[in-house]
């Protein structure tokens, strides 16, 4: 049997965490055995012999159900909803949900995004702190990546970078900024090479999925930078968490 699903680990309100899991395996690259990893079967596409994969999805998902019978195992079935999509989205990002997978039931499995399957996300969104940048080794006078910071109870942390969402010119634009407020130390700890520090006086509005179980952004995109005007109020980590 060929099964195609996600493996996660469920917070207290039976959530996927993807920090979680991250800490289940032993941090990024790790390689501890998991104790707590749950694998959710989205499809099933191959049988005692069989290729399912050309049969509409209507049919592997009956398949699916007659396999996976019990809920509280390693292997789950993921649970499916017909209902209108964006009523559907809403609720699952007012409950903390990553967001939805939407699938036609009539299409045979494709791999690829083919349009027959659609990840539509819930998104965050906040203005962090700009304390360092990466210069681009692809356009002269660009940025490959923003360093960011939040807020703490004693200061400015870290939270990880962006290297998504910048426009052409946008990317020279913002190292122009950059570059006119260049200090020599960076304002919060920070480990990279090639590394320029700058002071943290410009802010960028964020938007990102998630957060890792060591306080960085998960899949962070740029989405604009926040004008003196805006008095854009920087996010803040809640006090006792440590950012490495």
């Amino acid at each position: 049997m060929i099964l195609d699903g996600e493996a996660v680990v469920l917070d207290e309100q039976g959530r996927s965490d993807f920090g979680l899991l991250q800490q289940d395996l032993g941090g990024r690259g790790g390689k501890r055995v998991t104790t707590k990893t749950i694998f959710y079967a989205f499809d099933v596409l191959y049988l005692d012999g069989h290729d399912l994969s050309k049969l509409p999805f209507s049919e592997r998902r009956a398949m699916l159900e007659s396999l996976i019978t019990e809920q509280d195992g390693i292997i789950r079935i993921s649970q499916e909803i017909e209902a209108d999509g964006e009523t559907l989205l809403r609720t699952a990002c007012a409950h903390g949900l990553e967001g939805i997978i939407a699938k036609n039931r009539h299409q045979p499995y494709r791999s690829g995004r083919t349009g027959d399957w659609l990840k539509i996300k819930c998104t965050q969104s906040d203005s962090f702190v700009i304390i360092s940048y990466e210069p681009s080794t692809a356009v002269r006078g660009a940025i490959a990546s923003l360093l960011l910071a939040a807020k703490q109870d004693y200061g400015l942390v870290y939270v990880g970078s962006v290297g998504t969402g910048f426009k052409h010119q946008q990317a020279k634009d913002i190292r122009k900024q950059l570059d006119a407020i260049r200090i020599d130390k960076p304002a919060a700890p920070i480990k990279g090479k090639k590394l320029i520090f700058t002071e943290p006086t410009l802010v960028a509005e964020i938007e990102y999925r998630a957060w890792t179980g060591d306080n960085k952004l998960r899949h962070a995109s740029f989405k604009g930078m926040r004008e003196d005007a805006d008095h854009a109020e920087v996010h803040s980590l809640p006090n006792g968490t440590v950012s490495e």
